[in-house]
């Protein structure tokens, strides 16, 4: 029972640190059609600023600045880049952010170096906050979560609740109409697509000290958030949060669980122990699970969990 209460907490925490990376990248899918290739490189920008600023004053306002900061980049890259390939269509977007990821990364590692940097977790929040049976919850894992749900609710609020979210919902489906008003829909994606990038800056303040910064974090996470993306419903908000839990949950269980296909067959009496496949566990395929989930979900529904069929 502790392994299982401490396992769902520990996979709820990641899967919602998936969510505040997925969501922004689902937002700029949702509302502009541009499937950004770079998003996990704002992820990990998100965590090398808040490294700098917290070094300078501290974490609280690091956590504040680096979003921001992530967000204003975020727009000048769809202003003076990506608008200027937008008029060619779906493949020079994708190239342009493909590229894009690389030239992050190779900047990331001029200012930064190759290593890993010493991005902690403030004290204030270290420690456990309790313990069930024999294991801590750590402090930082309930803020993770905490961040994640505030989050998810002022997004949910602004495209439901507010003018501005209606607005830009209509820039999307109906952009001469919401010209005709008096609206720059231009300016408009601009502002959305700086938004997407400043929620994957959050995500890498919040997961860069619980976690590792070095320049392979967005390598690490970068085709999970596409697989969260495709399984949730591509442009499915709500489609993002179900998958991320899901994920995170599936690899928190299946990285701590020692079995193989073998030891199930030795149950019934079968001893296949010399197949190197079924010889495997669970934590060794650990890694490849969400891409079998992902396959799994195209063939049987192929717009996503969430996602709309047409007809």
């Amino acid at each position: 029972m502790e392994f299982f209460l401490i396992s769902l907490l520990n996979g709820v925490s990641y899967g919602l640190l998936l969510f505040m990376l997925s969501s922004g990248l689902t937002l700029i899918f949702s509302m502009m059609g541009v499937l950004n290739f770079a998003h996990a490189s704002f992820y990990m920008i998100g965590a090398y600023f808040a490294y700098a600023i917290s070094n300078a004053v501290g974490f609280w306002l690091a956590l504040l600045i680096a979003p921001l900061a992530v967000g204003v980049l975020g727009m000048l890259v769809e202003r003076y880049g990506l608008r200027a390939v937008h008029r060619y269509g779906k493949v020079p977007e994708l190239l342009f952010t493909f590229g894009l990821s690389y030239v992050i990364v190779e900047l990331v590692q001029l200012c930064w170096g190759r290593m890993a940097v010493p991005y902690a977790i403030p004290a204030e929040l270290q420690g456990s906050l309790f313990t069930l049976y024999t294991t801590t919850f750590p402090v930082y894992r309930a803020f993770m979560m905490a961040i994640a749900v505030l989050m998810l609710i002022a997004v949910w609020l602004l495209l439901t609740r507010s003018r501005i979210g209606l607005v830009i919902q209509a820039s999307l489906t109906h952009p001469h109409a919401v010209e005709a008003l008096g609206h720059d829909v231009p300016r408009i994606f601009t502002w959305v697509f700086g938004g997407g990038c400043a929620l994957a800056g959050l995500a890498g303040v919040i997961g860069g000290n619980a976690f590792v910064t070095e320049p392979g974090m967005a390598h690490a996470l970068g085709s999970i958030i596409f697989v969260i993306v495709v399984v949730g419903g591509m442009g499915s908000l709500g489609g993002a949060l179900l998958a991320s839990l899901l994920v995170g949950i599936l690899q928190t269980f299946a990285v701590a669980l020692d079995y193989s296909l073998a030891d199930l067959f030795s149950l019934v009496g079968i001893h296949a122990g010399h197949v190197p496949v079924l010889a495997l566990t669970i934590s060794q395929v650990a890694p490849i699970l969400p891409y079998l989930l992902m396959i799994l979900v195209l063939i049987c529904r192929p717009r996503g969990l969430l996602g709309q069929r047409e007809g």
